[in-house]
């Protein structure tokens, strides 16, 4: 392999820079061991590497010998680059937890707040098409009963908000689920809201998981409601969960051979208010699927789906252990 002439300069300079520590050159030495560090950490060179750079330099420059004093001081400047970095990343990322922490409370407080007056409107409205029901011509009553329907959505869309905010704002427990038997249960209460649908259903046996089971519930009631719903106009509906190893990465999956979708546009997937169906042919908040990958994403998991327009999707995703 051929030496990386970056480094080889970097451990000539280094080795020249410590024989002037050596010598007692004292803040000289100290400010070119500092840019020796800026330069290493700008260049990839890693904390190990830089470390095994200056052991290679100290038997070179001194043998035997004990080193001086300064030494010290003079591998302490090399490595502040790193620490500065280490610590502008760190207090960048607290800035970005609590700027996202923020955003999470206020979204509670708006989505919370938007109920009182929501009702209000909910309950005059109808107050209004039932007082004046003998009195109001067809035009009339279907305006108040687009009033309701909009009302109605933006109150699922509320509850949809409240539940993503309180997804991240919960804390977190780790418990053996089945997810076979989870899976189960989510479309039998399916099948009961409506006994005129047939779906086929093929949960594999024994998907068992470490994981938050109320959490987890939430993302396969996603899952498998947006399953039940894509595949409303197919003549036998079908819908399988189960895993597969994928280069030795145990993956659950969803998959349903309903409406699909064109991948060109799964970017947009699990934004929130995202859709890539009208709502006129699939009802839906648009906010299902982000808070599936919230709720993934706190497991320290990702998700993903494969579909096609006409052909069905499916959807994976990965619960570390």
């Amino acid at each position: 392999m051929r030496p990386d002439p970056k480094r080889t300069q970097l451990e000539y300079e280094y080795k020249a820079a410590l024989r002037d520590a050596v010598s007692g050159a004292g803040e000289v030495a100290l400010a070119h061991a500092y840019e020796l560090g800026r330069v290493a950490a700008a260049g990839g060179v890693g904390v190990v590497d830089l470390v095994s750079i200056h052991d290679t330099a100290m038997r070179e420059v001194l043998g035997e010998t004990a080193p001086p004093e300064a030494i010290g001081q003079f591998v302490s400047e090399a490595l502040s680059p790193f620490e500065m970095t280490h610590r502008g990343f760190r207090e960048a990322h607290e800035r970005l937890e609590a700027a996202y922490k923020e955003l999470e409370a206020f979204s509670y407080s708006v989505s919370h707040d938007l109920r009182a007056p929501l009702r209000t409107i909910s309950a005059f409205t109808q107050a209004l098409a039932d007082d004046l029901r003998f009195q109001l011509d067809d035009k009339s009553r279907d305006h108040l009963r687009r009033v309701l329907a909009a009302a109605a959505r933006m109150s699922d869309l509320i509850d949809a908000l409240l539940e993503l905010s309180q997804i991240t704002r919960t804390q977190l427990g780790r418990h053996r689920v089945d997810l076979s038997a989870m899976a189960q249960g989510i479309i039998e209460d399916l099948r009961r809201r409506d006994v005129t649908r047939k779906l086929s259903a093929d949960i594999a046996p024994e998907l068992i998981v470490e994981a938050d089971a109320r959490l987890l519930r939430i993302a396969l009631e996603n899952l498998l409601g947006n399953a039940w719903k894509f595949t409303a106009n197919v003549d036998h509906p079908k819908v399988t969960v189960g895993e597969q190893q994928i280069e030795g990465e145990r993956v659950f999956f969803v998959r349903d051979n309903g409406a699909g979708f064109d991948m060109s546009y799964a970017d947009r997937l699990f934004t929130p208010f995202q859709r890539l169906h009208a709502t006129r042919d699939y009802a839906g908040t648009g906010i299902g699927l982000a808070t599936v990958r919230r709720i993934i994403e706190r497991h320290g998991g990702r998700i993903w789906a494969e579909a096609a327009p006409g052909e069905g999707a499916t959807f994976f995703f990965t619960i570390p252990a």
